[in-house]
């Protein structure tokens, strides 16, 4: 795989479909989540409609996706200011170590600084020690436990 300075940075296309939705479902298998098809259009329904909110980058490299990146913009009551949270980043196994997931996040990074945001944000799996190597090098890690809690049944 070529080295950072082949990569290109760019939004995700229409064009770019069916290798996206390939680099999708192996990030949600990579966290054990279940496959679902539905999800997968549906995101990527998401991804194309520009009144969504999420969007999509790419990392490509030699006319090859080789990673994604899924954000949006989301509203920071507490400090009265607009972040960026990076939802999914994925870098397909053969191209890791390629500089393409630091490229993504640098790019987001630059998108924060022009339209004014105050950060960049993200979470990962605690065992996740591969990504936790790159996220150390490029962002600061917070001491924020995060919670999931189900909706009330109806």
């Amino acid at each position: 795989m070529p080295d950072s300075s082949a990569l290109t940075i760019r939004p995700t296309s229409p064009a770019d479909e069916a290798r996206w939705r390939e680099l999708f479902r192996a990030y949600r298998e990579f966290y054990h989540l279940p496959e679902s098809e539905e999800i997968v259009d549906r995101v990527w329904s998401w991804i194309t409609d520009p009144d969504h909110e999420v969007q999509s980058l790419v990392a490509e490299a030699a006319g090859r996706i080789v990673a994604i990146a899924d954000f949006r913009r989301f509203a920071r009551p507490s400090t009265g200011s607009t972040g960026i949270w990076l939802d999914d980043l994925f870098t397909d196994p053969e191209a890791r170590g390629t500089g393409a997931g630091r490229a993504l996040i640098a790019r987001l990074q630059e998108v924060a600084a022009a339209e004014g945001c105050s950060v960049v944000r993200w979470i990962t799996a605690a065992d996740n020690e591969q990504a936790q190597v790159l996220y150390d090098k490029v962002a600061a890690k917070t001491n924020w436990v995060t919670y999931d809690a189900k909706p009330a049944e109806s």
